[in-house]
């Protein structure tokens, strides 16, 4: 029997378990913290096809300097001499191209649909139940020129064969018509759905203890053992295990994990916020992004509403600014005028780090250097939408198996 090490307990690392163990591989999961409140939980469940222009898009740079020193920003790259973010920013600053966003739509469109088969999946094994609710998300935007912008996604969207629409502003209240939406309109996209993250974290995890996944908690990787052009041991803090293959899914912390088998990854940590309301007063019945306040809204498991946003390029070292949940909630005020969200005390605002690639484009295959080493990471925004498509992928990898998808785009080291 096949003896594999993932490391990282969050949605990529599970679900390459998942599949890795239905496999027939031993699979052991080793977590430097205790499989609990990394970035697969804070989220806002989204699972989406319609993601299908990636981080790195034109016009993003420029944006980016003008919003960096405004506090309430939705985005925001600290500046430092760090080599790791300038390399990283140099890779992203070239990617933000309409050649990037033409050649991104297929791969991402094809494993965002291979993921949310296998949520389909998923939802037939008994007892897996996360909230799964296929209600589509809606993309609500102000201004003329984010409409324009919008005409064109749709048109891309139909292209790829996605199940898209665009709507007035009357179609659009007709959807929500328990709240006043201030905006002109807004794409829906049909093709969408969305889960609770955490449900969907706990049962995951409950599943694989059930079915014989060992789970080492509380321990970080320092290194590896090698010989010749195989790794043989993955060694932490604390102990040591033998590994026939490892998969280094270790989100934002990937790129330091990969460096100590000399594979080079230009990615870096792009922190998000969010909060959740439970039994609240303001609902919407679809998930809904907030085109020009860069917001995310979702509602989840029956009583729940989740707001999400800011995109904080910074160190996982660096210091959470909870003031940013200010222009999350200024945002939600603008489109949603009749939800008035006093800002919750530190306490109940989640934070966590994405793993953001240069490109926008998740980082999945083997590495170089040693042909038993898999890396699955770098899908920023989509961690869980594209967790299980990820998974099923790993999991072929590893077992040498002609994959579900073409993953040439998502070569681990492109940018190397």
């Amino acid at each position: 029997m096949k003896q594999v090490v993932v490391i990282g307990g969050g949605i990529i690392g599970l679900s390459s378990a998942f599949y890795l163990q239905q496999s027939g591989c031993k699979v052991t999961v080793i977590d430097k913290d205790h499989f609990e409140n990394n970035c697969s939980y804070g989220n806002l469940g989204y699972v989406c096809p319609s993601h299908f222009i990636p981080l790195a898009a034109p016009g993003i740079v420029w944006q980016g300097f003008k919003w960096m020193f405004n506090s309430k920003s939705p985005f925001y790259v600290k500046p430092s001499f760090n080599k790791a973010l300038l390399d990283w920013g140099i890779n992203f600053a070239k990617s933000a191209t309409e050649q990037n966003v033409a050649k991104s739509a297929i791969p991402l469109r094809d494993i965002s649909l291979l993921s949310q088969n296998e949520f389909l999946e998923w939802k037939k094994i008994p007892g897996f139940e996360f909230a799964y609710e296929h209600k589509g998300m809606l993309e609500v935007f102000q201004t003329e020129a984010v409409a324009k912008h919008a005409e064109h996604t749709v048109s891309k969207g139909r292209e790829l064969g996605l199940d898209v629409n665009l709507l007035d502003y009357e179609s659009l209240q007709k959807l929500e018509p328990q709240t006043k939406i201030n905006a002109i309109g807004a794409v829906q996209f049909n093709c969408d759905a969305h889960v609770y993250p955490n449900k969907l974290m706990k049962v995951l995890k409950e599943h694989l203890v059930a079915n014989g996944v060992q789970f080492q908690s509380g321990e970080t990787v320092v290194s590896f053992e090698k010989e010749n052009n195989v790794v043989k041991e993955v060694i932490t803090d604390k102990h040591s295990y033998e590994a026939d293959e490892v998969v280094i899914a270790t989100g934002a912390w990937t790129r330091e994990i990969a460096a100590l088998v000399n594979a080079k990854i230009s990615l870096m940590p792009g922190r998000g916020y969010s909060i959740t309301l439970e039994n609240s007063d303001y609902k919407v019945n679809h998930p809904i992004i907030l085109a020009e306040g860069r917001v995310a809204i979702a509602p989840m498991d029956g009583n729940k509403i989740r707001f999400g946003g800011t995109m904080e390029v910074v160190p996982t070292t660096e210091k959470p600014q909870y003031h940013r949940i200010n222009g999350i909630l200024n945002a939600v005020k603008d489109f949603l005028p009749e939800f008035d969200i006093q800002k919750p005390t530190e306490e109940d605002i989640w934070y966590g780090y994405r793993p953001c690639s240069a490109d926008g484009l998740p980082y999945i295959g083997r590495i170089k250097k040693y042909n038993n080493v898999v890396v699955a990471t770098g899908h920023s925004m989509m961690g869980l939408s594209l967790g299980p498509g990820t998974g099923k992928l790993v999991s072929e990898i590893v077992n040498r198996e002609a994959t579900s998808i073409d993953i040439n785009a998502f070569e681990v080291e492109r940018f190397g």
